[in-house]
């Protein structure tokens, strides 16, 4: 059973947001509503582009902490389907 979500969110700006979550569409909802991170709240309303699940908090916040270390264009290409 997986009970984390490692997500790449893309902010109406186009900027990317990385998180973890137990359940992704209710975190997606409260980002939407202006109750999640305050990068979504300034950088407007969010749509999941790519997610991961786990069975382990630890493993979905260490691909999170990988993946925010990551340039832009590797993030991209994550979310477009190619090999970073």
């Amino acid at each position: 059973m997986n009970n984390w979500y490692f997500y790449i969110l893309r902010c109406a700006d186009g900027s990317l947001y990385v998180g973890v979550t137990q359940n992704l569409s209710q975190r997606l909802g409260r980002h939407n509503k202006g109750q999640g991170a305050a990068w979504v709240k300034q950088h407007g309303a969010a749509q999941v582009v790519y997610s991961e699940a786990y069975n382990d908090y630890l493993l979905a916040r260490r691909r999170e902490a990988q993946v925010k270390r990551w340039s832009r264009a590797k993030k991209e290409s994550l979310v477009i389907g190619m090999k970073p």
